[in-house]
């Protein structure tokens, strides 16, 4: 029966997009890493009234008037404790999806946007602000798990001349979600004081839509054949995703995966960083994580209206401008989804943090001569919204998506683990250091920031391999000779060596003689 589903759908060897496809890549998205983008940006605008929310709570309970140093540091908990709940839930990342699959860890942590979006929501009626604290904490955990299993999960089920297009789209989606929360939070819609506690729990009406579509849609068929050993669904869910193309030629190459990890289960994260035949991939999704995050994006999304107010932009027209920006994040995003499976994975990486890099000594310079130069503040907007395009366009979702291509289904988790920990750990350092870094460097600050973009960009050049149309064993052994693996070890490593299977039922290897 296997064998007669697998023929039938024999055919081209590049598989086509299918509804199905198009279907899950947007849903898994749009109700999980939209919503990161979400939470990122949706406390920007009522700030103020957070602040006075905290400030009557205290005084009615405590009967104690909080000055403006204490309620910063209770705003800024409030915004930092969603990067350090984003970092425990990717600890949490190699566990669930072994567990659980990839589509069922989705599917159960979307609990995780009731309890927050509830805690958030009635927070004011319940006049209780750590009800706000501890809802940015539980979404935080929820986006930790969501921003790397979203990727893998596409990852997985992308035939590999669509691979870099599936894997943009959660970038996408979280660029909207950054558009979304800054119109939303405009003061002619939810912007109004008595709007905050809406506008933060708006977050669970994607995840409803997300909980009444995705269980309808089919597990990885990686998982299940090469974790699970379940052939028959494994070709069904293709049959599911692809309708067209050579579903026998991407179970062979799965089965061949699967012989070379025959011996092996899913490794910890101590093991992936001790294993050295993957020690260069590990280096790279180390400097592609922290470099996305220490590249400045997060200081410049921070900082944006006090750019926008030096430059003359008047208060009231600061927060269109804002919106502005989000629109080109989107288009941006749209645009490297739709350019990486002709230009590749590393021009978009080499070019982004390049252009990121000239954009930051650009604001650097504009803001030193703009007394002298008062055009130069007119530069340094203009620089803000080209670090915030070169962004978006590559290293806002490439690092995602070549965390999944650089390994093995028994590595992939343990993978995620380590990228996602560094990309949140980065994101609370940068958040929490740029302040007295400013105060210290004023504008030469930026010049770290552009020092940290080249030098990625430098990295890419000389040691990222283009990754595009390639099978996941095919990019492994493209690292063989970069991690120093002897010849004799390709061939006899448990690792690389391939065995002959006796059909496609059998998981078992031949005695090799």
């Amino acid at each position: 029966m296997a064998e007669e589903l697998l023929l039938e759908n024999d055919g081209k060897p590049d598989t086509p997009l299918t509804k199905p496809l198009l279907a899950v890549a947007f849903l898994a998205s749009f109700g999980s890493s939209m919503l990161y983008g979400y939470n990122l940006a949706v406390v920007n605008s009522p700030a103020q009234y957070i602040k006075s929310f905290y400030n009557e709570t205290l005084k009615e309970s405590y009967n104690w008037t909080s000055d403006e140093e204490l309620l910063t540091v209770l705003y800024s908990l409030t915004v930092s404790i969603f990067a350090i709940g984003g970092m425990i839930g990717a600890l949490l990342v190699g566990r669930l999806v072994t567990k659980y699959g990839r589509k069922g860890t989705l599917v159960r942590s979307a609990a995780l946007v009731f309890i927050g979006g509830a805690l958030m929501g009635f927070s004011r009626v319940c006049r209780m602000p750590a009800m706000v604290i501890i809802g940015r904490f539980i979404t935080g955990v929820h986006s930790g798990i969501s921003l790397s299993v979203v990727p893998m999960y596409l990852g997985e089920i992308a035939p590999k001349n669509l691979r870099g297009f599936l894997g943009l789209v959660p970038s996408i989606h979280i660029c909207l979600g950054v558009f979304l929360a800054q119109v939303l939070g405009l003061h002619e819609l939810l912007g109004k004081e008595e709007h905050w506690p809406l506008l933060l729990s708006l977050v669970v009406f994607p995840t409803i839509i997300q909980l009444m579509l995705l269980p309808w849609f089919p597990e990885s068929p990686r998982y299940l054949l090469i974790e699970k050993g379940n052939i028959h669904d494994t070709i069904e869910a293709l049959k599911w995703y692809r309708h067209k193309g050579n579903i026998q030629a991407e179970i062979d190459e799965m089965q061949e995966e699967q012989r070379s990890l025959s011996s092996i289960q899913t490794l910890s994260v101590w093991g992936l960083l001790t294993d050295r035949c993957v020690r260069w991939q590990v280096i790279t999704i180390m400097v592609l994580n922290i470099g996305m995050q220490l590249s400045g994006i997060d200081a410049i999304w921070f900082y944006t209206n006090d750019i926008f107010k030096d430059a003359g932009i008047p208060d009231l027209n600061i927060q269109y401008t804002t919106v502005g920006t989000g629109a080109i994040e989107v288009i941006s995003g749209m645009l490297g989804c739709f350019t990486i499976e002709r230009l590749g994975r590393r021009p978009l990486i080499i070019g982004g943090f390049l252009f990121m890099g000239i954009c930051c000594a650009g604001i650097t310079l504009s803001v030193l001569f703009q007394e002298q130069m008062p055009f130069m503040r007119y530069i340094s907007v203009g620089c803000v919204v080209g670090i915030i395009a070169g962004f978006c366009i590559g290293p806002a979702g490439v690092p995602f998506l070549i965390t999944a291509e650089l390994f093995k289904q028994s590595h992939r988790p343990a993978a995620y683990t380590v990228a996602g920990c560094l990309n949140w750990m980065s994101n609370f350092t940068i958040g929490f250091v740029f302040p007295f870094l400013e105060a210290t460097m004023g504008a030469y600050c930026y010049l770290l920031f552009c020092t940290v973009c080249l030098g990625v960009a430098v990295y890419a050049i000389f040691i990222i391999p283009e990754t595009k149309n390639k099978t996941f064993m095919e990019i492994s052994q493209m690292f063989a000779s970069k991690n120093e693996i002897p010849e004799e070890e390709l061939n006899s490593n448990g690792h690389l060596k391939m065995a002959v299977m006796n059909g496609y039922g059998t998981l078992g290897l031949h005695n090799q003689k």
